[in-house]
């Protein structure tokens, strides 16, 4: 498959996000073997590596730091501020939503000096912090671009509303939002506006976390710090109700040839030439198979098929919690999901 643009950039349509190896999901796996997997991401040819200072608090941002500086010049290199763990006083961190100039400028020199780099390739403001006007926000990060600090500017979790009017003060590289066959709040408006702006759009969760790789069956076994145990879709019931989903699914990639998990990443990348997946893995036999996705190509009509099996209505839950959810700023369906 061709390359993609992304920050003025050609990258392959596959990246590696980089939060499984530090963040979210139980404990991260041990240095050496998160080290391992990320030069086996080079070796496969990964060209997009997405991290964030949220992730492990830094840690995340320092071992991409160390492990890729070698590779620096040939690697497109993503991160994101304006989101981070602040120590608090009782020695404690705490998540903070944080889009002031100020802070922005002291999350980005942090962040490049984990990544030991001069420059961020593509930096995304996590989350758009809503005391804030999104004006000043993008306004100062765009002063970092001429700076030289940063290469391109992105957001995470935006509207169609909100990308416009960040746009119009600071060309927008790209929008990252999580999007798959059973996240498709992005067809709302999102992605339309990214297509038309010359925007990339950036899937995260292509795999829905798991579930359309047809591995994760039972979510009682999942880690007490699992962050899917606070998703709706991920609470017993719920997620009962949706694995009924997947029999004809698993069935029609085994029609094609390839994985369920192959199958979810080339259905997102048929969405348009301008969208760019960033799964996430700590297994290097995970990480081989999905850029093995590259070499599948669903039919037309295998796209109609997979729309009419898993979408917006037949997923039971909504993707956050209410308290997640008033985080993010991205369009809901009718339903409230």
């Amino acid at each position: 498959m061709k390359t993609r643009t992304l920050a003025g950039r050609e990258v392959k349509p596959i990246g590696l996000g980089c939060m499984n190896l530090s963040h979210a999901y139980g404990t991260p796996p041990a240095p050496a073997q998160a080290e391992a997997l990320l030069r086996r991401a080079l070796e496969l040819g990964v060209d997009c590596f997405d991290s964030a200072a949220l992730y492990g608090g830094g840690a995340n941002e320092e071992l991409v730091g160390r492990v890729l500086a070698p590779a620096r010049q040939r690697i497109t290199l993503c991160s994101k501020g304006g989101l981070v763990m602040q120590p608090q006083a009782d020695g404690t961190k705490k998540r903070v939503i944080d889009g002031r100039p100020e802070a922005l400028r002291r999350h980005v020199d942090e962040s490049l000096a984990r990544l030991r780099s001069e420059r961020i390739d593509l930096y995304y403001l996590h989350r758009w912090d809503k005391t804030v006007p999104i004006e000043e926000s993008v306004g100062e990060l765009g002063r970092l671009v001429q700076a030289g600090k940063l290469g391109a500017l992105g957001l995470s979790e935006v509207s169609a509303a909100t990308l416009r009017r960040a746009h119009a003060v600071h060309p927008i590289a790209a929008v990252q939002t999580e999007y798959s066959l059973w996240t498709r709040n992005p067809e709302i408006a999102v992605l339309a506006a990214c297509r038309e702006l010359g925007a990339a759009f950036v899937a995260f969760s292509p795999l829905a976390r798991a579930f359309l790789t047809n591995t994760l069956h039972d979510v009682s076994r999942l880690p007490e710090n699992d962050i899917r145990r606070g998703m709706p879709r991920f609470a017993p019931a719920a997620y009962a109700a949706n694995l009924e989903l997947l029999p004809p699914y698993v069935a029609l990639a085994e029609e094609i040839g390839c994985t369920p998990g192959q199958l979810a990443l080339a259905w997102v990348l048929a969405q348009g030439e301008h969208v760019i997946a960033i799964p996430g893995t700590t297994n290097p036999a995970h990480l081989e198979e999905n850029m093995g996705a590259l070499r599948v190509r669903p039919s037309a009509d295998h796209l109609r098929r997979l729309d009419t099996m898993i979408d917006h209505a037949r997923v039971v839950g909504p993707r956050y919690s209410a308290a997640a959810q008033a985080d993010v700023d991205t369009e809901v369906f009718a339903d409230g999901r």
